[in-house]
């Protein structure tokens, strides 16, 4: 598929994924097992960047180490980050460790909310190349010996997250997951902030 009707392609399926889980995800909201499930630990946390200027993937000629050429946060998305981070801190929820994908948008998410990061290639974005299942395999094999109370969080794109749980989430949207022995990591419970 050429990059251009890839684009059109995924840009749809965006809009189809965004109105098809509208329901689903004002209902997961109120989810009361989100914060029960992460003070018993053993989670990965799964976060998609928070909200960014319109559009997808980034514009050709980017560069990781110059956010200035990449899609980055929207003010909007700063806020909502910042929701995150006090609502983990309202919940006193642990997270042992704070990933993050190399792109600026992952990085500032992962500091406004969590105020620390690491930065971890393999949930680095995949959305223009063919490393995703090889990628994917690293974080599961990666992740399968994580136990309570220790959790992870993973601040990464959608592409990964799909990848890793065969969901589709919204900009900000968080998932906990446990990991297994199977190929993909089960969602527990989630919620957009």
């Amino acid at each position: 598929m050429q990059a251009a009707s890839r684009r059109q392609f995924t840009g749809t399926l965006l809009t189809l994924g965004a109105a098809s889980s509208a329901p689903m995800l004002a209902a997961a909201q109120g989810s009361g097992d989100f914060w029960a499930l992460l003070r018993r630990g053993g989670c990965v946390v799964l976060m998609r960047h928070a909200l960014t200027e319109p559009g997808i993937g980034d514009p050709p000629g980017f560069r990781l180490d110059q956010c200035s050429t990449q899609r980055q946060l929207s003010e909007t998305g700063r806020e909502q980050a910042r929701r995150v981070g006090a609502a983990f801190a309202r919940e006193a929820v642990r997270l042992d460790e704070v990933r993050s994908s190399a792109w600026c948008r992952c990085t500032e998410t992962a500091e406004i909310a969590f105020g620390r990061h690491a930065v971890w290639p393999p949930i680095n974005s995949f959305f223009n190349d063919a490393t995703g299942p090889a990628r994917t395999r690293e974080v599961l094999q990666s992740v399968r010996g994580l136990a309570a109370p220790k959790n992870l969080m993973l601040v990464t794109h959608q592409v990964n997250i799909s990848a890793l749980t065969g969901t589709f989430l919204a900009m900000g949207e968080v998932l906990i997951t446990r990991p297994g022995a199977g190929d993909r990591l089960p969602v527990l419970a989630r919620r957009v902030f």
